[in-house]
């Protein structure tokens, strides 16, 4: 139960409205769906996988799309199956449409996805670009018995004429 209410930060703030649905995102918590059931692991230092269980879909009636950093995979059948050997007496293999969103950091791509043995694997990776990436700087020494060189502003210029 969410005993907050965002409604005047978004009167009052501008630029901001990504992190406040965020945050509103996080007060549905236990209402999250539980199907189907998924993996997220990390494969290497900028590299992620998020697997999805999605047994008896095809690669047709899955999509994945990316917007504003959110990541969707959706899966709906098209048609309801009828077996032609018999009547389906028991199903249980889920078959019902799904929406699964996941919120992704910035500079994080999708790379690629897989449809492999009923598991969904989507690949991430992290590009950081070259001017957000922490760079080292030369520290300057000077030389023995040289004193540091300093730049005069007005007031030290005034106070020797």
């Amino acid at each position: 139960m969410r005993t907050f209410d965002l409604a005047p930060l978004y009167r009052n703030t501008v630029g901001f409205d990504r992190l406040f649905s965020l945050l509103d995102s996080v007060g549905g918590v236990d209402a999250a769906p539980t199907y189907p059931p998924y993996n997220i692991e990390r494969t290497g230092e900028n590299a992620y996988r998020i697997t999805v269980a999605v047994a008896g879909f095809t690669d047709a009636e899955l999509s994945i799309e990316v917007k504003e950093n959110t990541l969707t995979l959706k899966g709906e059948k098209k048609t309801a199956e009828a077996s032609e050997a018999g009547q389906m007496l028991y199903r249980g293999i889920a078959a019902r449409a799904f929406e699964r969103r996941f919120q992704l950091a910035d500079h994080v791509e999708v790379k690629g996805a897989v449809l492999e043995n009923g598991l969904l694997h989507v690949d991430l990776v992290r590009n950081i670009p070259e001017t957000k990436k922490p760079r080292a700087i030369k520290i300057a020494t000077t030389s023995a018995g040289e004193a540091p060189k300093t730049i005069e502003g007005p007031a030290e210029a005034a106070k020797a004429a």
